[in-house]
């Protein structure tokens, strides 16, 4: 999906500068779905900007350049609801951690089960975060939120009946590389 749609949506939920815009994704309600970063959110509003999709007022701080505060257009929800109209992209899942395990047999069994260990401390840690809904979610983020919370808790169902089977394919003592 493309940083311009991302921004529309983020202002759907009310006016917000570059910086609150980069919030929602690092870790707010946008941060379990997509990534945008502050060298595609800026250049993205002010493309948004120049076709008339959002509007950008200043507001003056004292001692630091002014503040764009950004708001959706009627054109802009008009584009917005025309790009989600679009076929999707197949999701992406990125791992670290599976990378990881992909090479398990060149690892000893106790970075194995640390790795494990710590994964599923992770995740239970987002399933307790996710578990509560939050003020103001519209009906699309609450089911967002369960959705995302079957996953994780499926994910942390896997892991503990089947840690076994990454564990034992490990190395009894150093890796082997």
């Amino acid at each position: 999906m493309q940083v311009t749609t991302l921004c529309l949506g983020a202002l759907v939920f009310g006016e917000a500068t570059g910086y609150e815009i980069n919030k929602m994704f690092e870790d707010g309600p946008f941060s379990h779905f997509l990534d945008a970063s502050y060298g595609s959110i800026y250049p993205a509003l002010t493309r948004l900007t120049e076709e008339g999709l959002v509007t950008c007022k200043a507001e003056p701080q004292e001692r630091r350049p002014d503040k764009k505060i950004y708001s959706l257009t009627e054109k802009g929800r008009k584009s917005l609801s025309e790009a989600l109209q679009q076929t999707l992209a197949p999701d992406k899942f990125r791992s670290e951690f599976l990378f990881t395990v992909l090479f398990a047999h060149l690892l000893p069994r106790s970075r194995v089960r640390s790795l494990v260990d710590q994964r599923l401390a992770a995740m239970k840690e987002k399933v307790e975060e996710m578990a509560q809904p939050d003020e103001g979610d519209t009906p699309g983020m609450d089911f967002a939120r369960q959705y995302g919370l079957a996953v994780y808790s499926a994910s942390i169902q896997f892991l503990e009946h089947h840690r076994h089977l990454i564990e034992e394919i490990a190395t009894e003592e150093e890796a082997h590389v």
